[in-house]
């Protein structure tokens, strides 16, 4: 006999690929423009706090490293250029 709570084969099949098409949505997330006056500011963020892609990864909340060079966020205008390592465009790693 077989306990209730277990999972058949094919019932875990579907589950694995439910769990891949949520990782794949979440990996696809774009941000919200801001309402306010903006600028993208390049270098300055925390490693998975990006606001979008870069050259290699995906998209939002993807970058892999701190202060990386190609990883962006939305800051008010005029504010980039006061961060310290902050640049309006990508830098080349």
């Amino acid at each position: 006999m077989k306990p209730s709570n277990q999972l058949t084969i094919p019932a875990q099949i579907a589950a694995a690929l439910s769990m891949l098409a949520v990782a794949a949505a979440q990996a696809q997330v774009h941000p919200e423009k801001p309402t306010y006056k903006y600028e993208k500011c390049y270098a300055v963020a925390k490693a998975g706090l990006n606001d979008c892609f870069t050259a290699v990864s995906s998209c939002a909340g993807t970058s892999k490293h701190d202060n990386q060079k190609d990883a962006w966020v939305y800051v008010p205008s005029g504010t980039c250029k006061k961060l310290s390592g902050g640049s309006l465009e990508p830098q080349k790693s």
